[in-house]
């Protein structure tokens, strides 16, 4: 009998693969691995999912300091999605080594579909060998396209009970093997799980790391669809909707800058900058070219001139300034950039 470590993404085809190789009659149990990161979501209902549909044990590590490794984004390169999940996997694969070899397990379990993210079969092996693991994962929704690993030759898991799917066929064979494997759920997909998934976040994520210091608090700024970088090193990220400015409320600072649209509709912005290194009129730019970018989102966006009230949090002073809207974004886009696909 043997004992598998199933790394627990929250996605369908994880939960489908564990319940595959808990299957088989040589598998005693299998141990369920979620990770967590500053780029992942959906914990508490990965976990749900989990302990809904399997009864062995379910433990969670977090793999926030090794974010770099994760984001696998070269100092000098820069960042695509294929470059990004192999990372990603390659060090969740090191770490559920050393958890199958704490908990006494012989073998790891992924969920990995050939073809997704860009990893085809060759990629996918590569990756397992480079991080000395090329005997010890199976992987059974591909597994045919893939060479047999000691779990098959072991007898622990029969090879003709492992599938083919590829990433085509994701949307139509992967639910139907669910249901018949009795988990009737959608889990999370990638999209919805992984911040990185998104190009956006990927490439604002490229230029933060090119600062020399940046927060967790700075990191989850990038998620905002209306966010301006102007170099070196101000953001100013736009709250919109009301759902938007409630998350924004958040990530506010004592030093950041907050300004709004008082008589209309409108957005609420927060403006971070290393003010001390800012002369008095640079900052005086910062603030117009924010409220030019604020004031541009909101209802009055027609208007010749517009107010737009802004205060620094470490201060109960409130200033106003009267600022025109940009009239377009690639006029708004000579004046700052937006880190985006």
């Amino acid at each position: 009998m043997s004992k598998a470590v199933a790394l627990i993404s929250g996605s369908l085809a994880s939960l489908v693969a564990a319940r595959l190789v808990l299957n088989e009659p040589e598998v005693s149990a299998v141990k369920l691995l979620h990770f967590r990161s500053p780029f992942f979501r959906d914990y508490e209902q990965s976990k749900d999912l989990a302990r809904r549909f399997f009864r062995d044990s379910f433990r969670s590590q977090s793999v926030k300091k090794d974010f770099k490794e994760l984001t696998n984004i070269p100092e000098q390169g820069s960042y695509t999605i294929k470059h990004c999940c192999t990372g990603c996997r390659q060090l969740m694969l090191r770490k559920a080594w050393r958890h199958m070899k704490k908990v006494g397990a012989d073998f790891i379990v992924s969920g990995e579909i050939v073809g997704m993210r860009g990893l085809e079969t060759a990629d996918i092996t590569q990756l397992t060998e480079q991080v000395g693991l090329a005997e010890r994962v199976i992987r059974p929704l591909s597994a045919q396209y893939l060479p047999p690993t000691l779990p098959e030759r072991q007898g622990w898991v029969d090879r003709a009970h492992l599938l083919d799917l590829t990433a085509e066929d994701r949307q139509s064979r992967l639910p139907q093997l669910a249901r018949q494997l009795g988990i009737d759920c959608q889990g999370f997909p990638a999209e919805q799980r992984c911040k990185l998934t998104h190009p956006h976040f990927g490439k604002r994520l490229e230029d933060l790391l090119k600062e020399e210091c940046f927060t967790m608090n700075t990191l989850e700024l990038l998620e905002f669809p209306r966010y301006y970088k102007r170099p070196p090193d101000v953001k100013i990220v736009l709250g919109c909707d009301d759902e938007e400015k409630r998350r924004l409320q958040n990530f506010f600072l004592p030093e950041d800058l907050r300004l709004y649209v008082p008589a209309h509709r409108g957005p609420m912005a927060l403006v971070r900058a290393n003010w001390k290194s800012k002369s008095e009129p640079e900052i005086v730019e910062i603030i117009e070219l924010a409220a030019r970018i604020t004031v541009t989102y909101s209802q009055a966006s027609h208007a010749q001139r517009i107010q737009t009230n802004y205060r620094f949090e470490n201060s109960q002073q409130t200033h106003r300034i009267n600022v025109s809207p940009f009239r377009s974004e690639s006029e708004l886009e000579q004046h700052c950039s937006k880190p985006d696909c």
